[in-house]
């Protein structure tokens, strides 16, 4: 078995600070368990000037959709980062599409500031798609590459697929 795919659904694109730690800590140190699959990478600049060209803003937001939607379909699992004082939408979002594919989910939450319900690190929705999906919410980066390298391993140690472990 390979290294397992995961599509890193965040909204740290969008910011200069939030693409810095995407692509010089978050990315390189998930790397080190997983095959990152990097939605904001996946669209070329030409591309996005092509769509823009041909049908303006709605035709960017359908091709960056489109692609993200056929990345997911690739993913062995989905990792979430879920900072903010909500949970982003589309990250949300791709959440929920991940969960209703069946696969495994994982949250990173190292906002300190709290949100949701009582009891709930996220918000109880957002905890109940990644519990049943099988996966966990970290605090830390260091707590989610455990994590991470734990269901990996166990996926190694019983030569399952994703399918037969952590999709339901």
């Amino acid at each position: 078995m390979g290294r397992l795919a995961a599509y890193l659904a965040s909204p740290l694109g969008f910011n200069e600070a939030g693409r810095s730690y995407y692509s010089d800590v978050l990315v390189p140190t998930l790397a080190r368990v997983v095959e990152v699959i990097d939605p904001w990478s996946l669209v070329s600049k030409q591309d996005l000037e092509a769509a823009e060209a041909s049908g303006g803003p709605a035709a960017v937001a359908r091709t960056l959709g489109t692609a993200n939607i056929a990345a997911l379909d690739t993913a062995d699992l989905l990792i979430a980062v879920l900072d903010g004082q909500e949970a982003d939408s589309g990250t949300a979002a791709e959440l929920g599409y991940a969960v209703g594919r069946g696969l495994t989910c994982f949250g990173l939450r190292s906002d300190i500031r709290e949100t949701g319900e009582p009891g709930t690190v996220v918000g109880l929705q957002v905890e109940a798609f990644i519990d049943r999906s099988g996966g966990s919410v970290a605090r830390s980066l260091i707590e989610l590459i455990g994590v991470l390298g734990e269901y990996t391993a166990t996926l190694v140690a019983s030569q399952e697929s994703p399918d037969d472990v952590g999709r339901r």
